[in-house]
């Protein structure tokens, strides 16, 4: 008598499974048939500094790379405010290759604009050139992006 409810408890938990595989399944095939999904896809992801991609954004990167995105990074300094700025640029790079970012989608300006010192503040303004540059010349989509869900 246990041996039987445990076959029947062992059979909803599989079948709850395979439902639930196959319900994901199904709705990652709606994404891409709504056009979602895949190469087409494009977004950028806009730090201050090395290691912001990282401490903040790793999940979200992690799941926009299983949606087919391709991820632009924008890095507008290159936390030189330890005097470091060379050293944060690579683990910068070695971080993005983990994340699966491509170095020829990443950016960091390094400018005397924009340099990493909690006491300067950066002038929005230019800041938000620079940004709409990036977004034009990697052909990022801002349309509807409001209203569109993962």
């Amino acid at each position: 008598r246990e041996a039987m409810w445990l076959l029947c408890l062992s059979a909803v938990i599989l079948a709850w499974g395979f439902l639930w595989v196959w319900d994901s399944s199904e709705r990652m095939k709606s994404r891409e048939q709504g056009g979602l999904l895949g190469a087409e896809s494009r977004t950028l992801l806009v730090i201050a500094h090395p290691d912001d991609e990282a401490m903040f954004f790793a999940p979200t990167v992690l799941g926009l790379a299983r949606l087919r995105h391709r991820v632009y990074l924008l890095c507008f300094s290159a936390g030189n405010y330890y005097n470091q700025g060379e050293t944060r640029k690579k683990e910068l790079l070695q971080s993005c290759d983990v994340l699966g970012i491509p170095p020829s989608s990443i950016m960091i300006i390094d400018h005397r604009d924009f340099p990493d010192d909690p006491g300067v503040q950066w002038n929005t303004e230019h800041v938000a050139s620079v940004l709409l540059h990036h977004i034009e010349v990697n052909g990022i989509n801002l349309k509807d992006r409001a209203n569109s869900r993962f």
